[in-house]
């Protein structure tokens, strides 16, 4: 064994014969390694070496791009099961056929992107140990134990994941339970896969290195991080929320390509409920998001600075109009669902809605104020510093955690407001609950704005602990009281006016994809901030990147990046929706061939053939 060390004999050496085959397969090896070895600086490099790079595109980009696809598709194949998992319980309890099938639809794009998101981990992984071997080598030697348990969870959840599609049909009625079992245990198992990683993420960005103990116990305690399970929650409420408004965009796109009345009522419903979802899971998670703030300063203030009040601070003005951008197209489809799913509503709820729009935009611009301006000299002479003399008060944290809280009940009332809609409530306490209800919305606005102002006049480490903390479990605490008590409401209500799917207006299906949009676009530009915060350290104080990337790329150059991986991501999604559509349009135009005679009809049928939409089976 010669020059690498990895190669084995030729077989002509060890017989004295050339193998023609061997030749052939040989020259397509090497013309694949050819640019491989290129980008390496050739076969006979150090195995040493910290860094590699490829040439005109750069290592770091290329590793930015697949790594953020891969975390994108599996942000999704994560997040479907949950729901799919739920609408099928739904359908097992009500015995609605209409769940267990969008259920399967669900599932039936998880498939689809299953093996997708496996490819581009791979295509990362191999990437990672070639182009950052030093680093990845740390890796492995404090997270060894834990590579192990990943591997058997994925085989675990690709197994459960088969079984649980392929034995749709075949487990229904008495197996059941079993089907629904294997959903539970196919979410357990894609939970671990996604909070495994995470250890790994997080570590490198609050390090706790123990150098004693076993390679387990080492393992263990470097996954027991300060930011683990705080990302652990924020990814796992993103997922549903990513899941949520793709499988929305998925309906919204079938419903403007459907034909038929059956086709337009399923896929208007399915868009409903994916949007329902999304925004489900958007509601808490501005809070998981403030939670991982805190644990960031807790661990290193200077990180917390970097990330808020430094170079990246801009990023969440941006973060801010993505997030506006979404509260408007989610609560803009519950308005349209208002309005055209049920007849007669448009005028009753004209200015209920007007002034939830109101509020949201007004809020939005509060929140989308920069604390610092960039300004020229001239400028900042006539403002008298960096700070706007009017606009300036609205740019601190105080203001923007009052109005996102705003927002978040907003919302939460618009889809309490569609809940309601058609509906008269006839239980003998309704008139007081609605009066409470009403009365608990309006106090607990007032208490976010009392609080929110009362922010600017005592210390920073008050405002933060107590006064923030309080805003949010003011909203929760009005989410989780009004929800039951709706849903009581709701069951004992007469129905007035009948809800009718198929008769949304085409711009319905198309802010579906626009709310899809703005959470690629947002995860994107998050993981660029998470990543950005460790600045010139690969593992934050204790592994520094020495390589020609050490720098955090400019916001211009990041948001081109940002803007590449979501038009990438949107093109594999639109690649999964079209290979997801292939069995439809195959039972749709069934192939023709020569007549067969089935037994039991007078007539015969086409081989292959199936009835047509509408057709009737003698």
């Amino acid at each position: 064994m010669k020059s690498l060390g990895c190669w084995p004999q030729h077989d002509s050496q060890r017989t004295g014969r050339w193998n023609p085959s061997l030749l052939g397969w040989s020259a397509f090896l090497a013309l694949l390694l050819f640019p491989m070895m290129a980008w390496a600086g050739g076969a006979t490099q150090a195995m040493s070496v910290e860094y590699r790079d490829i040439p005109g595109v750069g290592s770091r980009n290329v590793v930015w791009v697949v790594a953020q696809q891969h975390l994108l598709l599996a942000g999704f194949v994560l997040g479907v099961p949950i729901f799919a998992w739920v609408c099928e319980i739904v359908g097992w309890k009500t015995k609605e056929a209409r769940y267990d099938k969008l259920a399967k639809e669900f599932t039936k794009l998880l498939t689809s992107a299953y093996a997708t998101t496996a490819l581009f981990g791979g295509i990362l992984l191999f990437l990672l140990i070639g182009l950052y071997p030093k680093l990845m080598a740390y890796l492995t030697d404090m997270f060894f134990p834990s590579f192990l348990l990943y591997c058997l969870l994925f085989l675990l959840e690709t197994a459960t994941l088969y079984m649980y599609w392929y034995g749709w049909d075949y487990m229904q009625g008495n197996k059941k339970a079993f089907h629904l079992f294997l959903g539970f245990l196919l979410n357990v198992f894609a939970l671990g896969i996604m909070i495994v990683p995470n250890s790994w993420a997080t570590f490198q960005a609050s390090p706790v290195v123990v150098a004693d103990g076993t390679a387990w116990e080492r393992a263990w305690a470097a996954m027991q991080n300060p930011t683990w399970w705080p990302v652990n929650i924020h990814r796992l409420i993103a997922n549903v929320v990513l899941g949520g408004f793709i499988v929305g965009a998925y309906a919204g796109i079938r419903y403007l390509l459907a034909v038929s009345k059956e086709e337009r009522e399923h896929y208007d419903w399915m868009g409903y409920v994916g949007n329902f979802i999304g925004v489900f899971g958007m509601l808490p998670l501005p809070f998981a998001g403030y939670w991982l703030m805190r644990e960031i300063y807790q661990y290193n203030q200077q990180m917390g600075i970097t990330l808020m009040g430094g170079f990246l601070a801009w990023l969440f003005i941006l973060q801010a109009m993505l997030i506006g951008v979404l509260f408007l197209g989610a609560n803009y489809y519950f308005w349209m669902g208002i309005t055209h799913r049920i007849p007669g509503s448009e005028s009753q709820y004209r200015k209920p809605v007007m002034a939830m729009l109101v509020v949201l935009l007004l809020c939005l611009g509060v929140w989308m104020t920069p604390h610092s301006l960039v300004a020229s000299l001239e400028e900042a002479r006539k403002m008298g510093g960096t700070h706007h003399p009017l606009l300036g008060v609205f740019g601190v944290m105080s203001a923007k955690m009052t109005v996102s809280n705003l927002m978040i009940l907003v919302t939460f009332m618009s889809f309490i407001m569609y809940w309601r809609a058609g509906k008269q409530e006839t239980a003998g306490w309704a008139k007081a609950a609605k009066a409470i209800m009403g009365a608990l919305l309006v106090l607990a606005g007032i208490a976010v704005v009392v609080l929110g102002v009362w922010g600017y006049f005592v210390p920073a480490i008050i405002r933060i602990n107590y006064f923030s903390v309080a805003q949010v479990l003011i909203v929760l605490f009005i989410m989780i009281t009004f929800t039951p008590l709706t849903a009581l409401l709701m069951k004992s209500a007469k129905t007035t006016t009948e809800m009718v799917w198929g008769k949304m207006p085409i711009r319905a299906g198309y802010s579906l994809v626009l709310n899809a949009v703005m959470v690629i676009l947002l995860m994107s530009l998050m993981g660029y901030a998470r990543s950005s915060s460790r600045v010139h350290w690969h593992i934050y104080g204790v592994m520094r990147d020495t390589s020609e990337y050490a720098f955090s790329p400019a916001l211009g150059y990041a948001a081109a990046f940002m803007s590449l991986n979501t038009f990438v991501f949107c093109l594999l999604v639109a690649f999964i929706f079209w290979v997801a559509t292939l069995g439809d349009k195959a039972k749709a135009n069934p192939p023709h061939g020569k007549p067969i005679d089935v037994p039991g009809h007078a007539a015969p049928a086409m081989a292959g053939g199936s009835p047509r939409v509408g057709e009737k089976l003698e």
